[in-house]
């Protein structure tokens, strides 16, 4: 059985609408969707995202008003975790070294400040 929290690019697409919108109709949604699919083919993916738990429909008169089941941040920090362990063995110094020794990363020092700040609060909370 495929994993439910994976997405479709469309799938994702639309996600990625409802979390800007906060709540939406199907056209609501198409019309934000770069080359649209028709209403069907939307409607057919809000029911999947619905079955997946990755959103709820609302009747609202003969339309339904759709939302996400999950704030952005909680299904960030999902998605994050599923990244960490399919292709960095759920360590976050592999996912970050990967990031960090790429040819076109360029944090600010600002940045780097802040991770080595964030570090080290993380450090001090552990012991």
């Amino acid at each position: 059985m495929p994993n439910q929290n994976q997405l479709s690019r469309r799938e994702r697409q639309i996600m990625d609408i409802l979390y800007a919108l906060g709540k939406a109709t199907t056209e609501d949604i198409r019309r934000e969707m770069e080359d649209p699919p028709t209403g069907n083919a939307v409607r057919t993916f809000l029911q999947i995202l619905e079955a997946k738990g990755h959103l709820r429909r609302i009747k609202a008169g003969k339309e339904y008003i759709c939302e996400p089941t999950k704030n952005r941040a909680r299904a960030g920090i999902q998605a994050f975790q599923h990244v960490l362990e399919t292709f960095y063995e759920g360590s976050i110094e592999r996912a970050l070294t990967a990031h960090l020794t790429r040819k076109r990363t360029e944090l600010t020092q600002s940045e780097y400040d802040r991770l080595r700040q964030l570090i080290d609060d993380a450090s001090k909370k552990e012991e």
